[in-house]
């Protein structure tokens, strides 16, 4: 039962992770449109918690919640909307390929900040993982012709990675991780919500979006596999196998987002884009097979006793 658990928590942050990988593919055509990030934002939360509240209700979920796990939650809402805003801005400065590539330091922070924090032992194999899968996303950007990045746009994204890293290991604690998914997911969307509220222009928004179809979809989109779904398979995830695989797990985004490139945008795969990719996933392969895969050479080790010099 463990040994499927885990597996369904792996599967689950594979696919958190490309759901999220899909954000600068919905959110681009609306901030290029002209809609500012705020409002951008609120249209993806505001989307996404009608969306949320059908499927609690479906499942007959209970909106209520216990004294003390408020306040959290309020604090896990502000450091989500906090993360997508920073990444969102950090487009007008560096771009959104980059930013998106840059982003991905967040498992470092999260190994960080449970090796710090929490004491928890980091294997050889962890950090080796996380040397290649690090490398494969330095391999992904493919800014190389020498331009200087904007030191605005780098810390945007350091703050961004930053809050979504406290992020996941904030909502492994013990009080939140009683919470359900479904109604832990709903909680964190409603509070992020009143970060961009303040700033939201509702008549230029809608005046954009008018007789757009393509950006409602891009809007609806962006609600539902970026956001609602990302978020769910996100905190069921770290439920099952814990921040430290899950935050691992989520360098899938940046081959996401490149895979969507090449086989939507017709852009090229070069080679070292293909090298970066390989990089990537052989990391998280080794990452979801590493303890399996050391039992079976203990296994194999064990046959051939070691012969004793008289």
């Amino acid at each position: 039962m463990k040994t499927n658990s885990s597996f369904t928590g792996y599967l689950l942050g594979a696919l958190a992770a490309a759901s999220y990988g899909t954000n600068p593919l919905f959110a681009l055509p609306l901030l290029h449109a002209g809609i500012d990030a705020y409002s951008v934002l609120f249209v993806r939360y505001a989307f996404a918690l009608p969306m949320l509240a059908l499927m609690m209700v479906g499942r007959g979920r209970s909106f209520g919640l216990r004294r003390g796990q408020l306040l959290p939650l309020v604090a896990l809402g502000l450091l989500m909307a906090a993360s997508s805003l920073t990444l969102y801005v950090s487009y007008a400065y560096i771009g959104a390929a980059i930013a998106s590539t840059l982003l991905f330091i967040y498992p470092i922070l999260v190994t960080i900040i449970m090796a710090v924090f929490f004491h928890e032992k980091t294997s050889a194999l962890t950090v080796v993982c996380i040397v290649m899968a690090t490398s494969g996303i330095a391999l992904l950007y493919r800014g190389d012709g020498g331009e200087v990045l904007s030191p605005t746009g780098l810390l945007l994204v350091f703050l961004s990675a930053l809050s979504y890293a406290i992020y996941l290991v904030w909502v492994n604690a013990k009080g939140i991780r009683e919470i359900p998914t479904l109604k832990l997911t709903f909680y964190v969307i409603f509070f992020g919500l009143f970060l961009f509220a303040f700033r939201f222009d509702a008549a230029s928004t809608f005046a954009v979006l008018n007789g757009r179809p393509l950006l409602w979809l891009s809007a609806l989109s962006m609600a539902l596999f970026p956001t609602a779904l990302s978020l769910l398979c996100t905190s069921a995830a770290i439920q099952r196998i814990g921040s430290t695989p899950v935050a691992i797990l989520g360098a899938l985004e940046p081959v996401t987002a490149v895979a969507i490139a090449v086989l939507l945008f017709n852009e090229v795969l070069t080679p070292r884009l293909a090298l970066g990719m390989l990089l990537v996933i052989v990391a998280v392969t080794l990452i979801i097979g590493g303890p399996t895969l050391a039992h079976r050479i203990l296994r194999v080790r064990k046959m051939f006793p070691r012969i004793r010099r008289k």
